[in-house]
């Protein structure tokens, strides 16, 4: 069963330095255990009303995911570094097809995974298969026309259409039995 996700996040080096131009309280353009931990801070708490940008299904139903207790940061070459993981509000049984992602779901963000390796799972059964979806934004968007177009004319809310874009691992599964 899937019991967590772990989670490594390194950003490009123009955030990383408008991250450090706000933190750095004391101008030595280094970040201290302090200065991390409220970049830690800060982003836990941002994150948390977009489910800490992840995407996680199981035969197209939405998984309930807890919060993550705490995110760490650190400084690497001068990229931010982000490191936290995450639960199942119950372990997902591997069973059938099992899609995780990471995805902005406001477009603010661009998130690649520059390697498919980097998207692991680590005790996979072979009977399962894994393999790395990455959208063709025009197929996606060629595909989700009605429902991108009903979205736009009917739903005030802003019905979140983000994730049809976003990369997935995708587990399959045999069914139990």
């Amino acid at each position: 069963s899937v019991t967590a996700l772990r989670h490594l996040w390194r950003f490009d080096d123009l955030f990383s330095s408008t991250v450090m131009m706000e933190f750095d309280k004391n101008s030595d353009l280094k970040l201290d255990d302090k200065e991390l931990k409220e970049v830690a801070d800060t982003v836990h708490s941002s994150l948390a009303e977009f489910n800490y940008f992840q995407l996680v299904t199981q035969d197209g139903k939405d998984v309930p995911m807890v919060p993550p207790p705490h995110l760490m940061a650190n400084f690497d070459n001068d990229q931010l570094i982000i490191l936290f993981e995450s639960q199942p509000k119950t372990p997902i049984k591997l069973t059938g097809k099992i899609d995780i992602g990471v995805y902005d779901p406001t477009f603010y963000t661009a998130i690649d995974f520059t390697d498919d390796t980097n998207l692991t799972v680590e005790g996979l059964p072979s009977s399962c298969t894994k393999k790395v979806i990455r959208p063709d934004p025009d197929e996606a968007i060629k595909e989700n026309q009605k429902t991108l177009t009903d979205a736009f004319f009917n739903d005030p809310t802003g019905t979140d259409m983000s994730k049809i874009f976003a990369t997935k691992l995708e587990l399959d599964c045999p069914p139990e039995g």
